[in-house]
């Protein structure tokens, strides 16, 4: 089994970089596969790792965990508090406002009908056009976003960017088929969303970042526009009242 790349390490935790397309764990949606991040991880350090929160098997980036219960104890109601800053970069069709705060509750998923509240911020970092016709347009119009989940809900970034009718291409679940094909047929097969930042602060108070760079299926991606990133992520919006952008074509 192929390593991890490390993105931050001391005794307490780490941070990894998840390939697209690595579960991170055995579960109901795993369909007899073998392959998952955490027997990785456990080889890969040689002691007991606990993980403190979970990305999509399609989802790329910072994945992080701790060595013992006490820290990820510790970490784990950071992260209910939402005092860990997680920022995703999302590639989607329509060229959302320029910022905005979506609120709409979601379920939790399959066999989870409760819908409990859920609020995602994001930012325009570009636009761009590809030259195919769509909805009587001569082009067709995508965005790259700067996304964070404010709540903790099941594919929360995924569903919240279908809700406002700005799909997130690659997303073969909630996703547009017609603009996926689209990037399909220019060799640009994944998942566009990457865990692109995580920030946090340790028991002594000292603040730790880290950024996992996207791999080379989502820069094709962004090259197709001549997107380039900020060299770090960008204010967004704070919870509260959220006004939803308009749907794109």
């Amino acid at each position: 089994m192929d390593a991890l790349p490390v993105l931050h390490l001391d005794d307490r935790l780490a941070v990894v970089d998840k390939p697209a397309g690595l579960m991170v764990h055995d579960s109901a949606l795993a369909r007899g596969e073998t392959d998952f991040a955490a027997d990785r991880l456990r080889a890969q350090f040689g002691r007991p790792v606990f993980l403190l929160h979970r990305l999509d098997r399609a989802t790329s980036g910072c994945l992080m965990l701790a060595f013992d219960r006490e820290t990820a104890s510790a970490m784990g109601r950071q992260l209910m508090a939402r005092e860990v800053r997680k920022n995703y970069l999302a590639v989607c069709r329509g060229w959302p406002d320029a910022e905005g705060l979506i609120d709409h509750p979601l379920d939790g998923g399959p066999g989870k009908p409760q819908k409990k509240p859920a609020q995602t911020a994001y930012r325009l970092l570009a636009c761009g056009e590809l030259d195919e016709a769509s909805a009587g347009h001569p082009t067709s119009r995508f965005a790259l976003l700067q996304c964070s989940p404010l709540s903790g809900r099941f594919r929360q970034i995924r569903r919240h960017l279908k809700h406002i009718d700005h799909h997130l291409i690659g997303d073969t679940s909630h996703g547009d088929g017609r603009r996926n094909r689209m990037f399909r047929m220019r060799g640009v097969h994944r998942m566009l969303l990457h865990a692109w930042a995580l920030h946090w602060t340790d028991g002594s108070g000292r603040t730790f970042g880290v950024q996992a760079p996207p791999d080379a299926e989502f820069r094709r991606a962004l090259g197709l526009f001549g997107w380039h990133l900020p060299e770090a992520p960008l204010a967004l919006p704070s919870a509260g009242a959220a006004a939803e952008p308009e749907g794109g074509r």
